[in-house]
């Protein structure tokens, strides 16, 4: 069975929309067959035209127009990408599953937990799936991490660490033009959080997705480097979670020297794993009084739910694009199987739950902050 889907948002040149497009279609498990690319009609259908769309009156003017004219449809979209800027979320999100329609979104979820619990509540209500695409839960050794620890490979995890240092800002702000920092930083557009729900996001999930443990407690400070910006830069949170477990995140977009160096350090009291975007086919394995280990992706001795998500015979590098496609891989999966009766196997994505604990982190960091630095329970 194949797929049919469609996309909002993506079509005004924007890196992640054409990310997310190529990736749906990465394994032929889905074609798109609509869209609401942007809100320009002539640039709308140049971008159908460029992205093989054979039926341009499946291009809509509007993602109102789209999601009732393809529920009516016999042979309407499966489920909907929404690729667009943050504040758009809700409002399209809602839309679509209110006319039956399955969702794949961009993080984060929506602007607040308010919204995202609402989301959730119609998803479970209308027995919809709803995917969030948090990009580096898609690498396998990311999975291969997941089955060690609920292995109990390292023992019980006793401390936590993840990072993400970016220079992105503080490039685009020396260079005076850039139209994703105009956006990113306008608490119109993101919402009250820049870096934290920007990237401190992406760690929180790969923790969570590594370790199965959930933020309880939070202690964070937001930095608004240069002073001049509305939105932090910045950010340093310690962490409780689940079961008392200690932990610390560090999230900055003006971090210089850095580029995209996403690192989780997860200790337990026999061992450690440690996992960075430098290189996202290792995982360095450490056994009590033993040398490193070096895990690589494909390799016999992984674990097979690690091992589906390799594309590649080992010693080939897979990246971004192989592990944005692992999710809707996941997910395309997981709707078959949900359409067909069928069995999804070992392929999990990042769920709306996850979205909802996403923004739920944030809002506690930002309460946190704004109290002056104390601990904040997460409900």
């Amino acid at each position: 069975m194949k797929l049919k889907f469609g996309m909002v948002g993506g079509g005004n040149g924007g890196f992640i929309g054409d990310v997310h497009r190529r990736a749906a279609q990465f394994d032929d498990l889905a074609i798109l067959v609509a869209g609401c690319f942007t809100r320009n009609m002539e640039k709308n259908l140049e971008a159908a035209k460029k992205w093989n769309v054979a039926d341009l009156s499946r291009v809509y003017a509007s993602y109102q127009e789209m999601a009732e004219k393809e529920s009516q449809r016999e042979d309407g979209i499966d489920f909907v990408i929404i690729a667009t800027p943050n504040d758009t979320h809700y409002e399209i999100a809602k839309t679509f599953m209110e006319h039956g329609i399955h969702i794949m979104c961009d993080k984060p979820l929506a602007i607040n937990a308010q919204q995202g619990e609402e989301l959730a509540n119609i998803s479970q209500e209308k027995d919809l799936l709803f995917g969030v695409t948090y990009t580096y839960t898609g690498y396998a050794m990311i999975r291969q991490a997941r089955e060690m620890i609920e292995a109990g490979e390292i023992g019980k995890i006793v401390n936590v660490q993840g990072e993400y240092p970016q220079e992105w800002l503080a490039v685009s702000l020396a260079s005076g033009h850039s139209e994703q920092a105009t956006w990113r930083h306008d608490p119109n557009r993101s919402g009250p959080s820049g870096c934290c729900a920007d990237i401190g996001t992406h760690v929180e999930c790969l923790i969570s997705q590594m370790t199965g443990l959930h933020p309880r407690r939070v202690i964070a400070r937001f930095d608004r480097i240069p002073a001049t910006v509305k939105l932090e830069t910045n950010v340093q949170v310690m962490v409780e979670f689940d079961g008392g477990v200690p932990g610390l995140i560090w999230t900055s977009q003006v971090a210089m020297g850095h580029e995209t160096e996403v690192t989780i350090r997860i200790f337990g009291e026999t061992g450690s794993i440690e996992w960075t975007h430098l290189k996202p086919w290792e995982l360095r394995v450490t056994r009590i009084n033993q040398p490193p280990q070096i895990y690589t992706a494909n390799r016999d001795y992984l674990y097979p739910a690690a091992k589906e998500l390799c594309r590649l015979p080992s010693g080939h590098i897979e990246g971004f694009y192989e592990a944005f496609g692992n999710l809707y891989r996941s997910f395309c999966m997981n709707l078959i199987a949900k359409k067909t009766g069928g069995n999804p196997g070992l392929f999990r994505y990042p769920t709306i739950s996850d979205g909802v604990r996403g923004i739920q982190f944030v809002e506690a960091c930002l309460e946190s902050n704004a109290k002056g630095n104390v601990w904040v329970t997460i409900e």
